[in-house]
This record gives structure tokens, C-alpha cells and sequence, in this order.
């Protein structure tokens, strides 16, 4: 394993993260799950940067943060590597290309009115199958007792009966108090020790500025009244507060941006779709919202803010795992909080995405069919993109 290369000068360790990064951000279609593999087969079988052990703790710390997981493998593999620089260029290089692609389908969306166009209503569709796909898989792998899908179920209802980001976050945190009451005796007894070089003083200063942030963004977005701003709070506050990844990360931001008037459902639903089009972490459809809501100064608050709290929690977390990840007290939490975000998932999956998408039969004959072809036969989520926005035009074509 050489993660801590001494043979290589400081600039060769930087330009070998962005490289290899950035060929990942070019070709890392079909979600978290897939970036894992991807990242297994370029990082650690590839460039033997770390072995298999050390990946795999790195995902398990990943997975106990809010935030977008893969990218924060992403990150604290390049952190490894090449120090809190390594892990900044290894997130530009996986993620720049979505980026890119998303703010220029949205200021095409906006100058051309793209809403008129067929192909939006396809990506809709689209979304409609992908989110499906990831409730049943999230399904299987986070309920699968009776006790954590009752706790999914219940999380939906409220979502549904009672939709708002803040209650959102209670449901999450009420899971989680659950969690260590429910599922102490079900926390794993032996975890191996992870090694890291951030120190801890490291990970308490960058934790106090995520809280720092969370506490005086909102009050300093109130007195200023900058949109900028008022852009970077709300996506900094979901950056920090989301559980379960990109999927889950839609109903959080759609009460954010679109009760508020900062955009149409049909806006907010098209870019969720193109969003599943590019290769990368699901997180940069935050590109094109900002791009949308003020433009590219919009664009780069919204990513910037979006991901900056994964930063800080990997950061945060890393030189305090070993403690964490012992106590079945932590697990327990994280067991609740998994099972909430399938339930808060499944609301999401009724509104907005049904309630926008499924308007006719042949809506709901495209969605199943692109569900099929997911969930049955695997057919990667960029190629459904591409058929199902040509099965909507031929079923418009041929008059269905």
C-alpha cells in the first residue's frame, strides 16, 4: 500500500489525484454504488493507493455522515493521499464534469423554455423509475426487520401528512433516539482500529465551523437579504443535514426551492431528471438549481455550499472513528436514521415525482418498463435516461 508515497514530489501527488479523479468524473455513471466499484477498481486495484481493508473502513465512516457518500469516499481518499489539498482536487476532478454539463442544460432550459419540449416530460419519467429503484434498494438494505420498516413507514406518513424540511430533520432525529434504544443489541462487536494523520484538534475546529455555519448563515441571510447568500444557507443546510445520499437529498430540496418561489416543480423535476443523465455524485443537481435560481454566480454557491459540509464532517470525523465506531450506542443511531430515510424517501416518491410525472397511461406503461429494465435486467441509469426520453417521443409519435 503506498497512500503515503515519499518517492513523488508534492505537485506529482496533486496532478496524479486530479488526473485520476477527473477520468472518474468522466466516466462514473449509475450512482453511489457504482462510484464504490469504480473507485475500488481505480484507487485500490489500479494505483494500489490503499488496500482493501483501509477502503472499506473508509466506506463505513462515510456511510455514518450526512451528505453524499461516494464523494466523500472520493474526498477522504485524496485526503489520504495528498493531505486537505489531495481531497479538494480529488472532488473537483470527480465532480467538474456534472457540473459543467448540469449549468449549461439549465441556462439551455431557460433561454430556450425547454419546459415545452417533449424530452423534459420524458426526464421526468425517468426520475419517477430511478427514485423507485432506489427506495426498494435502500428498502432491502436499511429495513430489513419489522422494526426499522415500521419506523420507514411511519417516517413516510408523517412526511406526507406534514411536508417540510424541518420536519424532516425531526423525523431523523427522533429515528435515531429510537435507534439506540431498538438496535444497541444488534451493533457489531469487533471493529477493526482505522489508521488516520488528521489530528484531532484538526477535526474539532473543522466540526465547529459546520456548527458555526449551520447557527450564523441563517441569521446573517435574514439582516442581509443577499440571494447569494440566502442560495449558499439553504444549501449548506442541506449539505449538512441530509441523510441517505443523492436521491434523498430531492424532497429536502424541493421544500426549499419550490414552495419558496424560487422555481417550478416542472424546473426543479427536468433538472432531477438530467441530473440522472451525467456521470458523477447526484449532488451537483445543486448546479443546476443555482444556475436557475441566480444564474453562474447561483451555480458555484449552491455546489460550494452543497458540499462544503462533506468536507467538513470527513475532516471532522476521521481522526475520531476508531472511539465511534466501537460504542453499539453510535450504530444504534445509525440504524434508526437509516430506516427514517427510506420512509422519508418513499414520501418523496409520491410528491413531488408521481404527483409531476405520472399524468396518463402511457406515462405509467414508460415508468414501468424503465423500472424493469433498472431493476431487473440492470441496465445502467444513464442509458435509461437516453431510452426513455426516445420511448417518450415515439409513444408521442405514434399517438399513444
Amino acid at each position: 500500500m503506498e497512500n503515503q508515497p515519499h518517492h513523488k514530489s508534492r505537485f506529482q501527488i496533486l496532478l496524479e489525484i486530479l488526473l485520476a479523479s477527473t477520468k472518474l468524473g468522466f466516466t462514473s455513471f449509475g450512482g453511489p454504488v457504482a462510484h464504490l466499484a469504480y473507485f475500488k477498481d481505480e484507487y485500490i486495484d489500479r494505483r494500489k493507493w490503499l488496500d482493501d481493508k483501509t477502503y472499506t473502513d473508509i466506506i463505513a465512516l462515510c456511510q455514518f455522515l450526512p451528505g453524499p457518500a461516494s464523494s466523500q469516499v472520493g474526498i477522504s481518499i485524496g485526503m489520504l493521499r495528498g493531505g486537505i489539498l489531495g481531497g479538494i482536487i480529488s472532488w473537483i476532478g470527480f465532480t467538474l464534469p456534472s457540473v459543467i454539463v448540469l449549468i449549461i442544460f439549465a441556462m439551455f432550459y431557460q433561454t430556450f423554455t425547454l419546459e415545452d419540449a417533449g424530452f423534459i416530460h420524458s426526464l421526468k419519467v425517468v426520475a419517477a423509475a430511478i427514485v423507485l429503484h432506489a427506495v426498494i434498494g435502500l428498502g432491502k438494505k436499511m429495513t430489513p426487520d419489522k422494526i426499522r420498516l415500521s419506523i420507514a413507514i411511519v417516517a413516510a406518513f408523517i412526511m406526507l401528512v406534514y411536508p417540510s424540511a424541518w420536519m424532516q430533520i425531526v423525523i431523523i432525529i427522533c429515528a435515531g433516539v429510537l435507534g439506540i434504544k431498538l438496535f444497541k443489541d444488534k451493533a457489531e462487536s469487533k471493529v477493526t482500529p482505522f489508521s488516520v494523520t488528521i489530528s484531532k484538534k484538526t477535526g474539532i475546529i473543522s466540526l465547529g465551523i459546520l456548527i458555526f455555519g449551520l447557527i450564523a448563515l441563517p441569521i446573517i441571510t435574514k439582516l442581509t437579504n443577499n440571494p447569494l447568500l440566502n442560495i449558499f444557507d439553504i444549501f449548506f443546510r442541506v449539505g449538512s443535514l441530509v441523510f441517505g445520499g443523492g436521491h434523498v437529498v430531492l424532497p429536502m430540496l424541493e421544500r426549499e426551492v419550490v414552495p419558496t418561489g424560487w422555481m417550478l416543480p416542472e424546473q426543479f423535476l427536468a433538472g432531477y431528471g438530467m441530473a440522472q443523465a451525467v456521470p458523477g455524485p447526484l449532488f451537483t443537481f445543486s448546479s443546476y438549481l443555482g444556475t436557475i435560481m441566480e444564474g453562474i454566480g447561483g451555480a458555484v454557491v449552491a455546489t460550494v455550499g452543497i458540499f462544503l459540509p462533506s468536507f467538513l464532517l470527513v475532516i471532522a470525523a476521521l481522526p475520531f472513528l476508531n472511539e465511534l465506531r466501537k460504542h453499539s450506542t453510535f450504530q444504534g443511531i445509525l440504524m434508526g436514521v437509516n430506516a427514517s430515510v427510506v420512509g422519508i424517501l418513499l414520501a418523496a416518491f409520491y410528491d413531488p415525482v408521481i404527483k409531476s410525472s405520472i399524468f396518463d397511461a402511457s406515462d405509467f406503461a414508460l415508468g414501468v418498463v424503465l423500472f424493469a429494465l433498472l431493476n431487473i435486467w440492470k441496465i445502467p441509469a444513464w442509458l435509461i435516461v437516453i431510452l426513455g426520453v426516445a420511448g417518450g417521443y415515439i409513444i408521442s409519435f405514434i399517438g399513444i
